[in-house]
């Protein structure tokens, strides 16, 4: 169609006008208007919203963004660029902030390890590029390593790019499985308590044999030292989420590493297609909300933070023990989600942990909280605004009281 074209038929559009030689087109005369002033969409949608003492958790949305992100989203939302040129340039930012050699902006820490194996897989060949998932047959490498405890559903982001895992316990074991075939040894960083090989050992036997290691930290910040120490380490890639403790878009997180490994991941990921990561897009307002939320997150007063942690986790454990038959307990996780965490138990044969959690859910205001079975229920405050604590304890002892009094 010529542009002429184009613009006789626009000319017929009803009241079509333009302003500063841009054509504007107004809604249809019938159109809905939308309501004026702020909206409360959550409302408008009938969508429960509630406070989360729970964690950060993908079904609960993980964690609200920091005001550095959404102002970097607004502020970079009406304007274009090159998504590669973004890409280059908050790599270079952020691998500088980690201790890698490159980063790059994925949609996810499942999406890094998606896009960090086919940057082993294939390296920068653009037709081996194309081939993935088939791999069989190409000349390929196609085995993944891990230690048993480590062999978790999220590992299918390995299976998807055509790889197959096998699953080993001892650095025996591990020695024995290493062969001509093998393509990458992966470790899971919140289950390294659970297997026989720690992090050290997994890098040293990965060089030893010309492996390439990765590990997966998806939601182990804090520590922020976490950031930095795996590359440290000498793991060739890393994949971290963007929506948990950073606080960037939940929709985002990083892939670091080596620079060849990153440099031909990116191959697998949009502007380009014909990839299979083709559908794991991150637009530029994600990129830059990233950069943003590690910026802020890497220079944050963490120990100012972890007090008010502690003291809000008090509060609410005070209120709760305060209750008669309710016993409680404050413990801090080892190695992910690491945060001052309340275990609360009671008589559950007087008061389910589904029935308390219903309760909380359906009160006013709704609260979500995480059940250990039947046993009692976990509560964290890290993901709370401020003075929703008080408003968890209120409920909480309300709830407690009525069912155990």
């Amino acid at each position: 169609m010529k542009r002429r074209d184009i613009l006789k038929g626009i000319s017929f559009l009803p009241f079509a006008t333009t302003l500063g030689g841009n054509l504007i087109i107004p809604r249809k005369a019938n159109a809905g208007k939308l309501p004026s002033g702020k909206r409360d969409l959550f409302k408008e949608l009938g969508v429960r919203p509630f406070i989360n003492a729970a964690g950060t958790y993908t079904f609960m949305t993980g964690s609200l963004m920091r005001e550095e992100v959404l102002e970097a989203i607004r502020g970079t939302s009406e304007d274009f660029c090159l998504l590669d040129e973004l890409q280059d340039r908050v790599g270079e930012k952020i691998a500088a902030m980690v201790h890698a050699e490159a980063a790059v902006v994925t949609a996810g820490a499942f999406s890094a390890l998606t896009l960090g194996a086919p940057g082993v897989l294939t390296g920068n060949d653009p037709e081996k590029v194309k081939l993935l998932p088939k791999i069989e047959g190409t000349g390929m490498k196609t085995e993944v390593l891990c230690q048993k405890a480590h062999a978790i559903d999220y590992n299918h982001a390995f299976t998807n790019t055509g790889a197959k895992i096998i699953v080993i316990e001892t650095a025996e074991e591990l020695g024995k499985a290493i062969n001509s075939n093998t393509a990458l040894m992966h470790f899971l960083n919140i289950e390294a308590d659970k297997g026989k090989i720690m992090h050290e050992e997994w890098v040293t036997i990965g060089k030893k044999h010309g492996i390439p290691t990765s590990i997966d930290i998806a939601a182990d910040v804090p520590p922020v030292s976490n950031l930095w120490k795996v590359n440290d380490m000498g793991f060739d890639f890393v994949a971290i989420s963007g929506g948990k403790a950073l606080r960037g878009p939940q929709s985002a997180g990083l892939l670091m590493g080596k620079k060849e490994i990153i440099t031909a991941a990116r191959l697998h990921m949009p502007p380009r297609g014909a990839n299979i990561g083709r559908g794991m897009k991150v637009n530029k307002e994600e990129i830059f909300g990233m950069y943003a939320a590690l910026h802020h997150y890497i220079n944050y007063d963490h120990d100012a933070e972890w007090k008010i942690w502690e003291n809000n986790i008090a509060l609410i454990e005070n209120a709760a023990k305060s209750v008669k038959g309710v016993t409680t307990n404050v413990y801090v996780p080892k190695l992910g989600n690491v945060t001052p965490t309340l275990e609360l138990s009671w008589d559950t044969s007087r008061l389910s942990v589904k029935d308390l959690q219903e309760r909380l859910r359906n009160g006013d205001p709704s609260i979500e909280v995480m059940g250990r079975e039947n046993k009692g229920i976990n509560i964290t405050v890290w993901v709370m605004r401020p003075g929703q604590e008080k408003m968890v304890a209120k409920r909480l002892k309300e709830e407690l009281s009525a069912a155990l009094a």
